[in-house]
């Protein structure tokens, strides 16, 4: 369905060219003086220079043609030359019931469908998800769902780090704990057990430990290379631990992603992208691209437009080793052979810009990829406390994801408890709910590539601009819908009149935005854009809800048109929240 505003400017356009004037000039936007007018046009003001003509003079022969407009119901030309126009109430409503009508709610799937891998979460192994995994997996999971929205085939991939030397730091560790594991007896030949030698709770405590002790102690440490080096060659008794490691990770990860309603397509990992390596260095050195700087073996990826200095792309150290560049670019490798796609998105910290200028340089200048394949960059800025750091837990440590979110859903169970409008049995189920919106708004509300400061108080509030509070606007909707339903009533589609009064029709403009809010969203990758406008549509309704009663009202025919109206703002509404990654509960 086209955008209303396209519609608009349509008809301006149209009006221009019957004038004289160039219909380049007729573009309509929204009014910066909603008390004054609903849609401005401006183009009078830069077609006076073309035509050295008094731009109100434009303006008023752009006006003339539009008397009797089927689509406007006023059209004024303010001095200097703005065209300012309102809407006319039984175009707007007829075009309400087209939205309602349609299965899409007027959203324009692309033209042409594309295949995107969206690279997001990226944890390690043996590692507890902690609050600085939460905006990738946030951000990535609304950015995957948006573009299914528009009808792209969008493929989300973890990407789990299960490779390197932290694998080898825990071999070593496990080792100096348990010795007589038969994963470490070289003539031990059955088949190894089933069952982990250890728990996720064990894991986490081996990794942290192992890594500060090689810190300090070298000896250690090059045990731990040394092991990280039999397991790449294949040790069957670390390659049999390697596997527990993964299993007994990707169990806690599944469970606790879970949690966030975070889910993969795909759980590759950095093991899986080595079979590559090998044939891409190979292919690297046949075909001039890389060179030995050093002994290393490097791309240069610098362009003669560079402002500053963009090193080469390692590829192999001295000693031979792959590094993360080296694995990346295989990973690429292996994605472009298995899913062709038409764009990689890597949702990552902003830091890591540099780094995947890089990557991406030296995966285009090498023909890894084919030319028209897209490989984006989505970074993203750091959550901090209210004192302006990193978020930390009240000790001064890294918050594991898993208390965040029991803290937010403590927090919202003590208000559902308080406002007493949830069964006792189900405060706790919709305390989860509600707690996940607090979270995902509170972070998807924020420009994704700016810091943002992670209020607890001020994200679980039922007021203001929060998840909770578009929940309760929601809620809210459904109560008077299934109130209307109790009376024996049907919700009928397509029954919407024109607005009775301004506040009906400041809700009914919001809701004909959803198109082109949705559509900006996916062409920015802006989440914040969907938040924006849900935050602005449920003041609108709750503005209309309090002035309006709308189950008591005498006339049923106008009844029928207010239900149908809330029933298809509470469809926007959830699709919202939706594509954000959240959903919404039948009472709070």
């Amino acid at each position: 369905m086209k955008k209303l505003v396209d519609l608009i400017t349509d008809e301006i356009q149209q009006s221009f060219e019957m004038a004289g004037y160039d219909a380049s000039y007729g573009i309509v936007g929204l009014s910066n003086r909603p008390d004054l007018c609903e849609y401005q046009c401006n183009g009078a003001l830069a077609a006076a220079k073309t035509y050295k003509k008094a731009p109100f003079l434009i303006a008023d022969d752009v006006a003339a043609k539009l008397a009797g407009s089927a689509l406007l119901e006023k059209v004024e030309v303010v001095k200097p030359g703005f065209i300012n126009i309102k809407i006319n109430g039984r175009f707007l409503s007829d075009y309400l019931n087209q939205i309602q009508n349609d299965k899409d709610l007027s959203i324009e799937k692309v033209k042409e469908p594309k295949t995107i891998i969206i690279d997001y979460g990226g944890p390690n192994v043996a590692k507890p998800l902690h609050v600085g995994h939460l905006r990738s997996a946030i951000i990535g999971e609304s950015l995957k769902r948006i573009g299914r929205y528009m009808g792209n085939k969008v493929i989300g991939d973890v990407h789990l780090g299960d490779w390197g030397l932290q694998m080898g730091l825990i071999i070593a560790e496990l080792r100096e704990r348990q010795p007589d594991l038969v994963y470490f007896d070289p003539e031990y030949t059955d088949e190894y057990p089933n069952e982990a030698p250890f728990t996720i709770n064990e894991l986490e405590q081996i990794y942290p430990a192992a890594s500060a002790k090689s810190k300090d102690d070298d000896q250690f440490k090059e045990k731990a290379m040394e092991a990280t080096h039999q397991l790449q060659q294949g040790n069957k008794g670390y390659m049999a631990l390697w596997n527990h490691i993964l299993t007994v990770s990707v169990t806690d990860l599944k469970r606790n992603y879970k949690k966030l309603d975070v889910e993969f397509d795909l759980w590759k990992k950095e093991s899986d992208a080595q079979p590559y390596i090998p044939d891409m260095v190979k292919y690297l050195k046949d075909n001039g691209y890389a060179h030995l700087d050093q002994g290393a073996l490097v791309v240069d990826v610098k362009e003669d437009t560079d402002t500053k200095e963009i090193p080469p792309c390692m590829i192999l150290k001295s000693d031979g080793a792959s590094l993360y560049n080296t694995t990346d670019l295989a990973t690429i490798v292996e994605r472009m052979k298995l899913f062709h796609p038409d764009e990689i998105v890597y949702v990552v910290d902003k830091r890591q810009e540099l780094y995947f200028t890089q990557v991406f340089r030296c995966a285009k200048k090498t023909k890894l990829v084919d030319e028209d394949t897209k490989l984006t960059f989505q970074g993203f800025g750091t959550m901090n406390g209210k004192d302006g750091k990193p978020f930390k837990t009240r000790e001064g440590g890294v918050m594991r994801l898993e208390s965040l979110i029991r803290d937010i859903d403590e927090e919202m169970y003590k208000k559902i408890v308080d406002n007493r409008s949830v069964k006792a049995d189900d405060a706790r189920k919709t305390a989860r709910i509600v707690g996940l919106s607090a979270i995902k708004y509170g972070d998807l509300s924020n420009v994704a590539a700016k810091d943002y400061v992670f209020d607890v108080d001020r994200f679980t509030s039922f007021e203001g601009n929060t998840g909770p509070y578009i929940l309760y606007t929601i809620v809210r909707i459904k109560s008077i819908l299934n109130r209307y339903e109790e009376e024996g009533k049907t919700i009928e589609k397509g029954t919407i009149l024109p607005a009775a009064g301004e506040s009906e029709k400041d809700l009914m403009l919001e809701t004909s935005k959803f198109n082109g809010i949705v559509e900006q969203a996916y062409e920015e990758r802006a989440p914040h854009k969907i938040c924006s406008y849900i935050y602005e549509l449920s003041n609108s309704f709750n503005h209309f809800y309090h002035e309006t009663k709308i189950l008591s009202e005498k006339d049923e025919r106008q009844k029928q048109s207010w239900i149908a109206l809330l029933d298809l703002v509470r469809e926007i509404l959830e699709t919202s929240i939706d594509m954000l990654g959240f959903s919404a509960p039948d009472k709070m």
